[in-house]
């Protein structure tokens, strides 16, 4: 029998069941395809879809709750939308495709403690890539043999603290609405049409920009989103994204 999305997480797939639904968070169409191949084909794991930008991720995750997202580092430098994929849904392991512009201790620091699972270099061998969703699900915490040496903390550091652990105190001030409303914001989109992206009221679009503006201590949108991109909470999109929309909604297939 076929198990529902999300109820084995946690847990190895059985004989006969569905196992593992995989989703991805990447920009790059051919990329995703090739993950999508590559978890058709994998016994134990099955494809559910993909999101290209921040807002369509956490609709995604919200919806599809996948057992993993595999999250292209190159979307998430700061690990704000990594940690708001960690806290909201708990149940969910998120494992970081690491580029080689991300390959440092800072950022392999920023992201596990922003609560990743695991970190893979995104052009590792396709079999690593399986073995490592396997792993991760089994012992929540994985590290690939490539990136092993950037996590291991130097002897001079002090006590508890990673390299670059400063910098990941720096809180995500907006809630996971107010994110994917900022998103849009800073796409050009008025009240109205993102109402209609995220299937809510104006009205309460209207109250969540108020927040943010709030928040961000901004004078209106323009400065919202200039403080936002300022300060890491919004960035500037991997270059080989440029031919994606980033008002796009998430796409699915449990097939």
């Amino acid at each position: 029998m076929t198990q529902s999305i999300g109820s084995n997480r946690g847990q190895p797939p059985k004989p006969g069941a569905r196992g593992l639904g995989v989703a991805a968070i990447d920009p790059v169409p051919l990329y995703r395809e090739g993950l999508a191949a590559l978890i058709h084909r994998t016994p134990g794991l099955y494809w559910l879809g993909h999101a290209g930008a921040h807002h369509s991720a956490l609709q995604m995750c919200e919806q599809l709750r996948p057992d993993t997202v595999l999250v292209d580092s190159g979307l998430d430098p700061q690990g704000h939308l990594i940690r708001l994929l960690a806290t909201g849904e708990p149940g969910t392991i998120v494992i970081i495709l690491v580029r080689d512009a991300n390959r440092s201790p800072q950022f392999l620091a920023a992201v596990l403690a922003a609560g990743a699972h695991a970190v893979v270099p995104r052009a590792t061998e396709p079999r690593r890539l399986t073995e490592a969703i396997m792993r991760a699900h089994a012992d929540r915490r994985y590290v690939d043999p490539a990136l092993a040496t950037l996590t291991t903390r130097p002897k001079r550091q002090p006590t508890g603290q990673l390299p670059g652990q400063q910098a990941v105190h720096t809180q995500m001030p907006l809630s996971r609405r107010e994110y994917q409303v900022l998103q849009l914001v800073a796409e050009g989109l008025e009240n109205s049409a993102i109402a209609k992206v995220l299937y809510l009221s104006v009205e309460t679009v209207r109250t969540h920009v108020k927040s943010i503006l709030r928040k961000l201590s901004a004078r209106d949108r323009t400065h919202a989103v200039t403080t936002a991109f300022r300060h890491g909470i919004l960035v500037v999109r991997p270059d080989d994204s440029l031919g994606s929309s980033p008002k796009e909604h998430y796409s699915s297939q449990s097939g």
